[in-house]
């Protein structure tokens, strides 16, 4: 088995992968048609989430460090939506942009894969650029539902498709280990070669598990108002057993 570490290999298996999973798109869609242009998204990657809210008429920003994924996004994205998108090559914990949003998104489970110090930074940036009236939304697996899981998991096929560049097959697999505090998911993706050979890209998730009143806390310290709170993105309410923790939460009146 050949390992591939080449950074340009990567964003197209990852889009291709994620781009599978659309359950979210229509939460984050309402959401956009309650509080109107422009949208700032965190972290939009390749742009699973951003290419549809653009799709429906809406003035997005893309925010990401990686300037790989951006390439990738900026490239394949349709051309009809170039003219509603805007692209920032950034950090989101250190982000400064001349614009206020009525829309901060932060999708795809990224929020708890950050540092409490990013998680602080990057709220603070969020309160920084809100409209007064603005609505921060993020989504992140539901802790309750992580500190269940067994502690170990030996890799499985979750996925095939043809990759992008010949079409041959790519077979995507995860496996975890479950500490107390941490999640740490390891994905690979397999380039099965006609001759036998299998050319191996993988990468690493940490999700750190943290109580969901210290979660909440975190927000209400960064002078957010709790507004709502799911388990899933049918807006079904957070129990114990939901697979999500979905938050919408806004500037708390009188900071402004």
């Amino acid at each position: 088995m050949h390992q591939l570490d080449h950074q340009h290999a990567f964003p197209p298996l990852y889009h291709i992968h994620n781009s599978r999973d659309a359950e979210d798109i229509p939460f984050w869609l309402e959401l956009a048609a309650q509080q109107g242009d422009p949208i700032l998204e965190l972290g939009c990657g390749t742009g699973r989430v951003l290419v549809p809210l653009a799709e429906q008429g809406h003035l997005v920003f893309g925010l990401d460090h990686d300037p790989d994924m951006l390439a990738y996004l900026r490239k394949h994205m349709p051309a009809h939506i170039h003219q509603r998108t805007r692209l920032v090559l950034d950090d989101m914990s250190e982000f400064s942009i001349t614009q206020n949003f009525p829309l901060i998104l932060l999708p795809c489970n990224t929020y708890t894969t950050l540092s409490s110090e990013q998680r602080s930074k990057v709220l603070n940036r969020v309160f920084k650029h809100l409209s007064s009236t603005g609505v921060f939304s993020a989504s992140m697996p539901n802790p309750e539902y992580l500190k269940r899981l067994p502690k170990k998991a030996e890799p499985d096929i979750e996925d095939v498709f043809p990759h992008p560049l010949d079409g041959e097959p790519v077979q995507v697999s995860s496996a975890w280990t479950r500490t107390t505090n941490r999640l740490i998911i390891t994905w690979h993706y397999d380039h099965l070669l006609p001759d036998g050979i299998v050319e191996r890209l993988s990468y690493e998730v940490i999700q750190n598990i943290l109580p969901v009143d210290e979660l909440l806390d975190e927000f209400r310290l960064a002078n957010f108002s709790i507004d709502e709170l799911y388990g899933d993105f049918d807006r079904s309410p957070l129990t114990k057993d939901s697979t999500y923790l979905i938050l919408t939460v806004s500037p708390r009146q009188g900071n402004f």
